[in-house]
C-alpha cells in the first residue's frame, strides 16, 4: 500500500497482467512473500508495462529465454502465457528450432515437449469448460 492508502498501482497493473498471462492455470509457484512483491510490482508492473515492447513480444522473448536456459518449470507458465496472449504455436515452434541453433539441441528438444505437454494441457482445459456450459 502507498502512503495515502491507495494501492501502489505497479501491484495493480503487474496483477492485471499476470492474470491474463496465467489464467486457467495452475497456482502461484511458492515464493517467498519479498520475491512475490518484487516480481508483481517490478517485474509485470514495471518492466513488462513499459510501452517500448508489445506484450506478445515480450512474451515470446521471455519463451526464447527461458528456452534458451533449460528452464522447464518457467516454460510451462509462459508458454501457457504465450498461448493466453494469442500466441501460435507454429510461432512458438519456429522460436524453439530456432534457439536449437544457438542455445543447442537438447535445450529445444526439451522445450518441444515442455511446449507439447502446455498445449496438451490447455486443449484438455478447453474441452472441459466447453462441456461444462
Amino acid at each position: 500500500m502507498m502512503s495515502n492508502d491507495q494501492p501502489d498501482p505497479r501491484i495493480v497493473a503487474g496483477r492485471e497482467l499476470a492474470g491474463r498471462l496465467f489464467a486457467g492455470g495452475p497456482a502461484t509457484p511458492a515464493i517467498h512473500k519479498s520475491l512475490a512483491r518484487h516480481t508483481v510490482a517490478h517485474l509485470f508492473g514495471d518492466v513488462w508495462q513499459d510501452p517500448t515492447l508489445e506484450v506478445q513480444e515480450r512474451s515470446l522473448i521471455t519463451c526464447t529465454v527461458l528456452v534458451a536456459t533449460g528452464r522447464e518449470a518457467e516454460q510451462h507458465l509462459h508458454f501457457r502465457g504465450a498461448r493466453n496472449l494469442g500466441i501460435s504455436r507454429d510461432k512458438l515452434e519456429a522460436m524453439i528450432t530456432h534457439v536449437a541453433h544457438y542455445a543447442g539441441w537438447p535445450v529445444a528438444v526439451s522445450a518441444s515437449r515442455t511446449l507439447a505437454e502446455v498445449w496438451e494441457t490447455m486443449d484438455r482445459e478447453e474441452e472441459a469448460r466447453k462441456g461444462n456450459k
